[in-house]
């Protein structure tokens, strides 16, 4: 799924009104999977001047770059961390780890070729997914707009559950962002 969409969807699992501060857990949790890849194409292409064809064409798919996604995109190692904040009921870690998670269940079946590995360290096996969110040849065209659906549906519940301006604008951002970006992976792809 697009970054804007996990982070709604992580939100509105994990976002809950308490304990205070378990939002904004869950809105970087949900991001967390994602960071390395925002950070790596950024520095790429804006400090290092490397074409996005490059980036995305060779970069993404390279060994050092599929060994740092393996870990920030590890069900093992979120999964350690929501067990652990669990056992010691610690409510933030929960909803940063559980977002996490969520994030992961999510992509796990719906990426293609562009699959990570899910299960280092035990395996560096990549479930390679016949289903994709971005991909036209891979039923893009009906999961798109399903993950739109449901960020909608899941954005409402959020505006439902917080009155607070700023996180009822993150949303209405979020929400945009995935439109937008829905839209244009099944233009550019």
């Amino acid at each position: 799924m697009n970054t804007p969409a996990h982070l709604i969807f992580g939100t509105a699992v994990f976002g809950k009104r308490t304990p205070r501060g378990a939002y904004w857990a869950a809105l970087a949790g949900a991001f967390a999977p994602d960071f390395s890849l925002y950070a790596m194409v950024a520095v790429s292409i804006w400090v290092m001047g490397t074409p996005a064809q490059i980036v995305f064409d060779q970069y993404y798919y390279s060994d050092a770059w599929q060994a740092v996604f393996a870990v920030d995109n590890s069900f093992i190692l979120w999964g350690a961390i929501f067990a652990l904040a669990a056992w010691r009921k610690m409510p933030i870690i929960i909803a940063f780890s559980g977002a996490g998670l969520l994030h992961l269940a999510l992509d796990f079946p719906l990426h293609t070729h562009d699959a990570r590995m899910h299960f280092w360290p035990l395996t560096d096996w990549v479930f390679v997914s016949p289903f994709s969110y971005w991909d036209n040849s891979a039923h893009a065209g009906i999961i798109g707009p399903l993950a739109l659906f449901g960020s909608a549906l899941l954005a409402f519940v959020l505006w439902q559950r917080f009155d607070q301006l700023k996180i009822r604008l993150i949303t209405l951002l979020l929400l945009m962002a995935e439109l937008f970006s829905s839209g244009i992976w099944r233009f550019v792809f």
